[in-house]
């Protein structure tokens, strides 16, 4: 009989198992990018593997940590730990260290950690104390505003951080509002926006907006022509077309310029394989040039001879696809599919709102960041800089990832004894 309070009987170990294939597959992979011949020792802290081994077994302890926690503490302290880590980045503003262009960076002794990974799973937690409030209705835009907010901060001062590419992350917390309520005009209207955005960049604009004002008059045609639906169609309309005359000066003058040529590259105006198109070229070579079955183990030339920049960080999964092929690719996409699916599962299983809330919240930044990082690996996004959930070299992400898991898998371990 399973007891409520054995945490090793209620400890979702499929899970912990995924969790543990990841993070060895990702450091075997870490080892291969940069692998150093006078130092093949994998153990050797001097190389980034070494250092790798010491984040892997400091995030277990951290995990071992989190399991023993009463489960109440993370609902209780969220707003408390949003906080703390809130004044955390305003730190950051101030006494930042500067890596890459991007000031997220708080050196300490010999270690520096990004403390903007760890407001991922504060937000998460901020946002589930929030959206487990009693009677709380998403439907009313008071209230989804509110929960905005909790997101918008954060994301604002990352920004401020010049770090775009984790501030976007927050992004990610729509999929949660939408499973909580949020009506779903919102995300279509998100959708929407962004596919404006691209289309602007690659039409004259009055030629969009002409095709913009024969859709309009398309749905004038076949919607029920009340006067509220002409209204909100002619309203569409006027929007859309003001934000296409406004994308011009928002490309140019809120994007910065390297911003500005990824997206270009992107979407194919520019070819620029030597400067901004640099990584996502050699990635795609490296791929493409490991087959079906790879090139081997510590034998792809791409990686070897370091054609890719930042290839164990944002560029890991390119190694897996060199040196593992196709079926090493298939398998670490199979893992990342079989883990968000176990989430869901989690996340619907539970008693508490709150631990529901958060186990989406989970699944909506580990969801967003395997989706981006794969994408701009193989071309399909642009680059924004953000990791493999614990397959990419790095303390912090490594230590958030897990630490945004492992609360999780305690509110579910502790599911049995909420009433």
């Amino acid at each position: 009989m399973r007891s409520r309070n054995n945490l090793i009987q209620n400890l979702d170990w499929p899970t912990v198992t995924i969790y543990l294939v990841m993070i060895i597959f990702g450091w075997l992979n870490i080892y291969a990018a940069v692998y150093n011949e006078e130092h093949q020792s994998i153990l050797d802290i001097s190389q980034s593997y070494g250092k790798q081994m010491i984040w892997i077994a400091t995030s277990i302890l951290l995990a071992m940590i989190i399991l023993i926690i009463d489960a109440k503490f993370y609902s209780v302290f969220s707003y408390a730990i949003y906080g703390f880590i809130l004044l955390v980045l305003v730190a950051v503003l101030v006494f930042g260290k500067e890596v890459a262009g991007s000031k997220s960076w708080l050196q300490i002794g010999s270690i520096g950690l990004q403390p903007a990974e760890f407001m991922k799973f504060a937000t998460g937690l901020a946002l589930a104390k929030y959206l487990s409030t009693l009677s709380l209705d998403l439907k009313e835009f008071r209230q989804l505003l509110k929960a905005f907010v909790i997101i918008a901060i954060p994301l604002l001062m990352i920004e401020l951080q010049n770090d775009t590419g984790t501030a976007l992350v927050f992004v990610a917390f729509f999929l949660v509002f939408y499973r909580q309520g949020m009506p779903g005009t919102f995300l279509f209207i998100g959708v929407g926006v962004l596919v404006l955005f691209f289309l602007t960049l690659l039409i004259q604009n009055l030629i969009l907006i002409g095709l913009l004002a024969v859709l309009m008059i398309v749905a004038l045609f076949l919607i029920n022509r009340t006067p509220k639906n002409i209204v909100m169609i002619i309203l569409m309309f006027l929007a859309s077309t003001a934000f296409v005359l406004s994308v011009d000066y928002g490309f140019h003058q809120l994007m910065k310029p390297h911003q500005q040529t990824r997206v270009k590259v992107l979407i194919g105006l520019e070819t620029d394989l030597l400067g901004a198109g640099y990584n996502v070229h050699q990635s795609l070579i490296a791929i493409g040039s490991g087959g079906f079955w790879g090139k081997g183990f510590l034998k792809g030339t791409q990686t070897k001879y370091n054609f890719v920049p930042e290839q164990s960080t944002d560029f890991i999964f390119c190694t897996v696809g060199e040196e593992w092929g196709f079926i090493g690719s298939l398998a670490v996409v199979v893992l990342f599919a079989v883990l968000l699916i176990r989430l869901i599962r989690l996340a619907e299983r539970q008693r508490s709102v709150f631990s529901k809330i958060y186990g989406y919240s989970v699944f909506s930044i580990l969801f967003f960041h395997f989706v981006v990082n794969i994408a701009m690996t193989l071309g399909l996004f642009p680059v924004i800089g953000i990791p493999l959930p614990f397959f990419s070299y790095g303390g912090s992400s490594l230590w958030s990832f897990t630490i945004l898991l492992f609360i999780f898998l305690k509110l579910d371990a502790d599911r049995l004894n909420v009433l």
